[in-house]
């Protein structure tokens, strides 16, 4: 607290002896002193002595005024007392701090006499009671003051008192009003003390901890004494700097992961959140603790389990392609080789059909094992489905390197295996692609390796093939596929078929996610799968896309209010920069409220970590279109694109789903990603539920929503009015049943 101290000076001496009445000197027997002269040769001295009084007294009343509106400008209270203890001057913020008295402020007026009529007017809860004695003790301080002290007044205000002795005994008086101060104080301890958060205080100047909660002692295992005896430093496991260090913004603090020291000397992940304080007038700092060590665990498992196979351990096809690309990036400047040998187990599902699924699960493990041990170290081995591996073989000097490699791959997994009492002998097939001769990009490179694995298995299984240019004979069928696509979407041939969506709390649909049919005329229906990947190459899925959204809301405008549609983007509709005059142009044309709309995208999207990209959410979403995370868990590091994005569902991806009941892994996985979700407040969909067994697991758990074959396969628009209107008029959880025909 600021202290002021005001000595008194000689002219505010002159301005209280102004005050005092004057006296008329008289002499002994009471005679009075001669009149000065008024005229005469002392006449001029006398009226020069007059004017010269006058003028005193009149530079004293405006020293006097001078010095009342100096300390009216001040913010605390100010009160010159008298030897006496008698009112000499006080300003105006003092009279309002005491305002119940002020009406008996006077020069000449004793405090005591004033502290009495106002004891007895009950402005002191204090003297209640004793009276006589908290005024004998407040006096006593009044001139004989010591440190600073607090008074209570009637109405709650606490006022801060500092008072200092003059040296003609006077007293000088300072009143504050800390009621604030002190209303901050007790929610600062109230907070701090029954917070079940872990919270220390530290001293800024010497880094010690100054004051601890019950539950920083309890989480920490430290008595409030042995934390006393440390710093926050000793906390800390390795970091050097402090957690309030540096220029960092609080939200990127908070972003940053603490490791501390426990007293049983186990360590601890932290998020630490810093504010600078006053404690016990020293600058301190508080530091709040929150321990988030089985959230990084979950994380760190949940990420793991995303990018790597949960039956081998192994890297999954995503993991391979990121490795993949750089080693060709390296190539590129290098010039080396390195081949992709893509690895099918030979009759795989027989193992399964007679020896059963546990057995086959020991077999892949085996087989996983078996090439890890046969290849290097610095060789990256994935699983890539249920009976395919993959291997990049680098440091190539001759290609008979990647012939030996395949050899001994084939010969290792050749081996029996003596599984739960089984000798179960396999073998495999082996397709190589040769970078940069079959391809200088991942994806290139992998699907060669996949064409010349179904040559090695056509024409002879337990063998190796590579890569020849003649089996391109797919990307001719591609080429045709290009062609009439084009012509597709002249004629407007492409139609979106809706799949339901259903509410696993009341089996209700709830929206329906359009996926775009292609009714081809010599062919029949062509599966997405095979035209959406030569859309995306050649761009046409700028075209696809929009007339999907526009036939999409037009249909939707038409069903009840209550039913949504969800439409999937691709990333390339980002690209092109006009993907929100589309979406609006879509929606108005159609009439359809933005809130019904919601958009799909998948985490290929978010790698690109474009500014355009996350702009263009973040648009679509202030329009009241909702913004949907799509095959959640397959892409890389999912986790970051929910701290990058507030999306409104997540959808988990059906190779999650898909056996989930059998699968103790994918059970983990899914159930983790209904707790994000849940904490994050997003809505959680399931893809691909296709028995019972599956959709009571989920329901179960707390999935939300939930879509696949099991309720419905995608159906025409004519078809899904239909149940909707059906479910209008039951307005019961029955719709769910009737939306299960095929």
């Amino acid at each position: 607290m600021p202290q002021i101290r005001l000595r008194t000076n000689k002219t505010s001496r002159r301005c209280a002896d102004t005050r005092k009445p004057k006296r008329r000197s008289s002499t002994k027997g009471g005679a009075k002193l001669p009149a000065l002269p008024t005229r005469g040769p002392r006449a001029p001295i006398a009226a020069e002595r007059e004017r010269a009084v006058e003028a005193a007294l009149a530079e004293a009343r405006k020293s006097h005024e001078r010095l009342r509106e100096a300390i009216d400008l001040l913010p605390q209270g100010i009160v010159f007392l008298d030897a006496e203890g008698r009112y000499i001057l006080w300003n105006k913020r003092y009279a309002e701090i005491y305002k119940a008295s002020a009406d008996l402020f006077k020069p000449g007026a004793r405090i005591q006499d004033t502290m009495r009529v106002g004891v007895a007017r009950g402005d002191y809860p204090e003297a209640v009671g004793r009276e006589d004695e908290w005024i004998a003790e407040r006096m006593r301080r009044l001139f004989h003051p010591g440190h600073s002290h607090e008074q209570v007044l009637a109405d709650g205000r606490c006022i801060q008192i500092e008072e200092r002795t003059t040296s003609d005994g006077g007293v000088i008086g300072l009143r504050v009003d800390i009621t604030e101060l002190k209303q901050r104080e007790a929610s600062f301890r109230l907070m701090f003390e029954s917070n079940p958060v872990p919270m220390i205080v530290c001293s800024l100047h010497n880094e010690r901890i100054l004051a601890v909660n019950d539950a920083a002692v309890e989480h920490y295992g430290y008595s409030p004494t042995e934390f006393a005896e440390l710093t926050i430093r000793r906390l800390q496991a390795f970091e050097t700097e402090l957690p309030w260090d540096g220029d960092a913004s609080s939200e990127e603090r908070a972003a940053r992961t603490w490791k501390h020291v426990k007293a049983d000397g186990s360590l601890i992940d932290l998020a630490i959140y810093a504010r600078q304080l006053t404690y016990n007038g020293e600058p301190a700092v508080l530091l709040a603790l929150m321990d988030i060590t089985e959230r990084k665990r979950a994380e760190m498992r949940l990420a793991f389990m995303a990018h790597h196979d949960g039956l081998t351990g192994l890297p999954n096809r995503n993991l391979l392609r990121k490795r993949l690309d750089e080693l060709l990036a390296q190539t590129r400047r290098t010039g080396e080789k390195i081949a992709v040998l893509f690895i099918g187990v030979d009759h795989f599902k027989a193992v399964n059909d007679t020896l059963g699924h546990a057995v086959g699960d020991k077999l892949l493990r085996g087989i996983a094992r078996r090439l890890r041990s046969t290849l290097r170290e610095e060789d990256p081995l994935a699983r890539l489905n249920s009976d395919e591996f993959a291997v990049i073989q680098t440091g190539i000097k001759r290609p008979e390197d990647i012939t030996l490699l395949a050899k001994r791959l084939l010969n290792a997994i050749a081996e029996p295996y003596l599984l739960e009492g089984h000798s179960v002998v396999a073998s495999a097939s082996i397709g190589i692609a040769v970078a940069p001769v079959d391809g200088d990009d991942s994806e290139k490179l992998l699907m060669n390796a996949d064409m010349a694995l179904s040559r090695a298995k056509k024409d002879s299984r337990g063998s190796f093939s590579f890569f020849e240019p003649g089996m391109d004979a797919r990307a001719q069928a591609r080429r045709k596929i290009e062609t009439d696509l084009r012509a597709a979407l002249r004629h407007d041939v492409l139609r979106p078929y809706y799949q339901p969506l259903i509410g696993l709390g009341n089996g209700l649909i709830t929206g329906c996610e359009a996926l775009v049919r292609w009714p081809h005329p010599e062919r029949g229906m062509i599966s997405p799968a095979e035209f959406i990947p030569v859309a995306e190459d050649t761009g046409l899925i700028n075209a696809i896309g929009a007339q999907v959204l526009r036939q999409a809301c037009l249909d939707a405008a038409r069903w009840p209010d209550d039913i949504r549609v969800a439409v999937n983007l691709s990333p390339l509709q980002f690209r092109v920069g006009n993907l929100m005059a589309t979406v609006m142009d879509a929606l108005k044309q159609s009439g359809l409220p933005p809130r019904r709309l919601e958009l799909e995208i998948t985490e290929t999207l978010l790698l690109e970590k474009s500014s355009q990209v996350i702009a263009t959410l973040h648009a679509l979403r202030a329009l009241g279109v909702r913004i949907s995370m799509d095959d959640f868990g397959t892409g890389y590091s999912s986790l970051s694109y929910l701290r990058s994005f507030p999306f409104d569902k997540i959808k988990i991806d059906q190779s999650f789903v898909r056996g989930l009941c059998d699968n103790r892994d994918s059970q983990a996985i899914v159930r983790a990603i209904i707790s994000l979700g849940m904490g994050l407040g997003v809505t959680i969909t399931a893809e691909g539920v296709e028995t019972e067994a599956e959709l009571s697991w989920l329901r179960a758990e707390g999935c939300h929503e939930a879509q696949g074959f099991l309720f419905s396969p995608a159906r025409p628009n004519e078809d899904v009015k239909g149940l909707l209107d059906l479910q209008g008029n039951a307005a019961a959880p029955g719709a769910l049943e009737s939306a299960r025909v095929a």
